[in-house]
């Protein structure tokens, strides 16, 4: 694999590990800056989605301007956007600032969440490009890995340690923003942009042995200026069969309860009778049962396929969701029954949902529609995380958080019936290629 491919998607998946950091930072700050803020249990819920309604319209609109100034551009911007929330959480004194600049961290992340994997993809050879895509998960993992650990190493940093943990944020941030001015642009953004002899040296730079002529002509046939102009083309034929797809494929990642997990994660423990202390340590277990089996995923995706990789990460999450809620539901949560548990189902979700759905929402959209396709998968994905996140809070409150994961185990299930019907199998075939086959 040439240095100059593994350069630019190591800059690009930096969007990934400050989407895990940020997303992930709340689970160990949440008991500090709830006592901080005085925050009731709603208070909470909105401490979470706030920035997750700023995910819905960074992913909602960031396709439009990764159209019209270029991946690499919007890119920069949301940089920026990760630097301003890691110190404006970490110095807010009143919960009202603290909310807003959560939000600002969501557009960042929800931006970051289309633009990222999509560049990847752009510029990955097509028999690399499940492996290299899925860098952009492992990120994820990473920067999840990376709050849970700072996390537990600050907590004794005295009563403000929850802004030391958000604040950490803003050195990964300030170095994406750098190491952005040494990548080149998208190839087929360049193609789309008339600017071909700077995609015809970007395609060589990361994979000089190829025939670049045929790629830029197979790009160029596939692009249609009406179609990538007009946005209510999103929702014709023969597009809409593939945005309503993203969007349940979008909708089916959230109904595992990934999130709740790593939102929630130190309140579950803590509601089983677990310390604080000993509750965020378990979240650096979790963590690195989510790199370690991200890190599988990436070494079979391009082999095994996508497809495959849903349908057995959808059966053993169900089992291990259903074996969770059921623990919940008959007291037996004590030793360390409920860790073994999530262990268990974080690596089904991290060996196939995780890696996968970025890398599916990535590639599965036509050249004409790709940015603003993605962004309606990913806008999927943050819409029904901000919903799950609020409401978990005050329904677990009031129903149990065994009854909740029940619901999960269901969902799960459910979506190994979409996926088998629905989805078709993406790996080792050129992005054109596979528009071709999407489009029939």
């Amino acid at each position: 694999m040439k240095r100059a491919l593994l350069v630019y998607t190591f800059v690009a998946a930096l969007g990934g590990l400050l989407f895990g950091f940020d997303t992930a930072v709340i689970n160990g700050a949440m008991p500090f800056f709830t006592e901080f803020f005085g925050l009731d249990k709603t208070g909470q819920g909105w401490a979470v989605s706030s920035a997750l309604l700023g995910c819905i319209l960074g992913a909602l609109f960031v396709g439009k301007p990764g159209d019209i100034f270029g991946r690499r551009y919007m890119l920069r911007v949301l940089a920026v956007l990760f630097f301003i929330t890691a110190l404006g959480t970490g110095l807010a004194q009143h919960f009202s600032t603290f909310v807003i600049f959560r939000f600002i961290g969501g557009l960042a992340i929800g931006g970051a969440s289309v633009l990222s994997p999509m560049y990847i993809s752009e510029i990955a050879p097509a028999h690399q490009r499940g492996r290299l895509a899925a860098t952009f998960q492992l990120a994820i993992v990473i920067g999840i890995l990376v709050a849970f650990f700072s996390d537990y190493l600050l907590i004794g940093t005295g009563s403000d340690n929850w802004r030391w943990m958000f604040i950490a944020g803003g050195i990964p941030a300030l170095i994406f923003f750098i190491l952005l001015f040494f990548v080149r642009r998208s190839p087929r953004w360049l193609v789309k942009t008339n600017r071909l002899e700077e995609a015809r040296a970007t395609i060589l730079a990361v994979n000089p042995e190829t025939n670049v002529e045929p790629i830029l002509a197979e790009i160029r046939d596939s692009i249609n200026k009406e179609v990538m102009n007009k946005s209510l083309y999103l929702f014709k034929k023969p597009y809409l069969k593939l945005v309503l797809i993203g969007i349940a494929v979008g909708m089916f990642n959230q109904f595992t309860g990934i999130n709740i997990i790593m939102y929630y994660a130190t309140d579950i423990f803590r509601s089983a009778g677990f310390t604080t202390g000993s509750a965020i340590g378990q979240t650096v277990i979790i963590g690195m049962t989510n790199l370690i089996f991200t890190m599988v995923a990436m070494t079979i995706i391009d082999k095994v396929g996508r497809k495959t990789l849903l349908l057995t990460g959808s059966i053993g999450m169900t089992v291990f969701l259903g074996i969770f809620a059921i623990a919940f539901l008959t007291g037996h949560t004590g030793g360390f029954m409920l860790l073994a548990l999530l262990i268990g189902f974080i690596a089904f979700f991290a060996a196939s949902q995780g890696a996968v759905i970025w890398v599916l929402l990535s590639e599965m959209f036509p050249n004409n529609i790709r940015a603003r396709g993605s962004s309606i998968g990913s806008f999927s994905h943050w819409f029904f995380n901000a919903l799950l996140s609020f409401l978990y809070p005050v329904v677990a409150g009031m129903i149990g958080v065994g009854y909740v994961f029940v619901f999960y185990a269901g969902a799960t299930l459910i979506s190994f019936f979409f996926f088998r019907h629905y989805l078709v199998e993406t790996k080792g075939k050129s992005l054109e290629e596979l528009e071709k086959h999407m489009l029939n």
